[in-house]
């Protein structure tokens, strides 16, 4: 077994580079993957990423926006220098042996395996994060640890280690590649693929994942929301929280309405309601230990503060994602990406259901 070679150094030929793209995959994913390295390719006016779409059978695969992307089919790629592994949903029908096989070989052959949303959980699968940090999306993180104890899970945007990346989610997957152009090409280069976006949020890998995904947080309220995020089943007194973040009930309240225009108590239903709202559609969890588990102590006071939230009752809402799941699938007269030549392109059961949340 070959070492991955480092490709995180100073580098000026073209990293070669496979993107594996597999059925259910979030669109806004395979952009992520795919434009830092085209706009790379444009600004350097010349090759800084050279990649192919790979699929894992020979049939195209089909994005939740119905965009359909072909690619080499898994078995056929001999080599790269950096597989990114995109996935999404029914992640439990992709984890075939002859796709675990094919990660196996390439990691084998000396790749560096990057998954995103979904991807980490196949890399998982084929054992090729053992002993190795890496995240996957916060909906999923606590069955990602309960189902991969050798695994060092995270709680970051995305996690690097010798030959292994792995990336929550689309915005993440943006600033790991972003980390993989300014170690090969420098900060400065890095920054400005970055403004080819509008693209000026923090690229530290360890900045945590938040599940409102308000960018306005300071150092002190992110802190604050990730104890919020740890204990939604049993929610803190404000008091609490502020003795463990070393400052004053006061202080925390101040900053709260300065960065985020509301109260910490107000927060901290909203990010429990989002939970609820993803428990009521993603799970079969009766709603009365829905309510318990987003830390309502009484169903009517969860159904309250539900309908006020999201409009409607978890009944109803559950009623509507299970009609929407058993509707009818795309899948005639969709549009296709086709690969570019180098040249234009510088121009348990796994989780994830088929009906998704985001």
């Amino acid at each position: 077994m070959k070492s991955a070679k480092n490709i995180l150094q100073p580098e000026n030929q073209p990293l070669k580079t496979a993107v594996l793209v597999l059925d259910e995959s979030n669109t806004l994913s395979f952009a992520a993957a795919v434009d830092p390295m085209r706009a790379a390719n444009r600004l350097a006016g010349r090759g800084a990423f050279d990649w192919d779409y790979v699929t894992a059978t020979s049939e195209p695969a089909m994005l939740t926006s119905g965009l359909s992307v072909p690619g080499i089919p898994l078995a056929r790629l001999q080599s790269c220098e950096l597989l990114i592994v995109i996935a999404g949903f029914q992640l439990a029908r992709h984890a075939t042996p002859s796709l675990l096989a094919g990660l196996r070989r390439l990691a084998a052959g000396g790749a560096t395996i990057a998954g995103i949303d979904g991807g980490p959980w196949l890399m998982a699968e084929a054992g090729l994060l053992d002993g190795h940090p890496a995240t996957t999306h916060w909906e999923d993180l606590d069955n990602f640890a309960n189902r991969f104890p050798g695994v060092q899970c995270r709680n970051d945007r995305f996690t690097l280690s010798d030959g292994r990346m792995t990336s929550g989610g689309a915005t993440p997957a943006i600033e790991m590649m972003l980390h993989i152009i300014s170690s090969r090409h420098g900060g400065g280069f890095a920054s400005r693929v970055a403004g080819l976006f509008l693209y000026d949020g923090p690229a530290a890998p360890t900045r945590p994942q938040s599940r409102l995904g308000n960018s306005k947080h300071s150092s002190l309220t992110a802190r604050a929301n990730a104890l919020m995020e740890a204990a939604l089943d049993d929610p803190k007194p404000l008091s609490e929280i502020a003795d463990e973040l070393g400052t004053s009930t006061r202080s925390l309240q101040q900053q709260f309405r300065l960065r985020l225009n509301t109260t910490p108590q107000d927060h901290y239903l909203q990010l429990r309601l989002a939970e609820a709202r993803r428990l009521v559609t993603d799970t079969d969890l009766p709603i009365m230990e829905v309510a318990l588990a987003t830390g309502f102590a009484s169903q009517s006071s969860f159904a309250r503060a539900f309908r006020l939230a999201h409009s409607t009752s978890a009944r109803e809402l559950r009623q509507l994602s299970m009609t929407s799941a058993e509707g009818p699938k795309l899948v005639a007269e969709t549009p296709t990406l086709k690969p570019a030549p180098l040249s234009q392109r510088q121009s348990g059961p796994l989780p994830r259901y088929s009906s998704g949340s985001y």
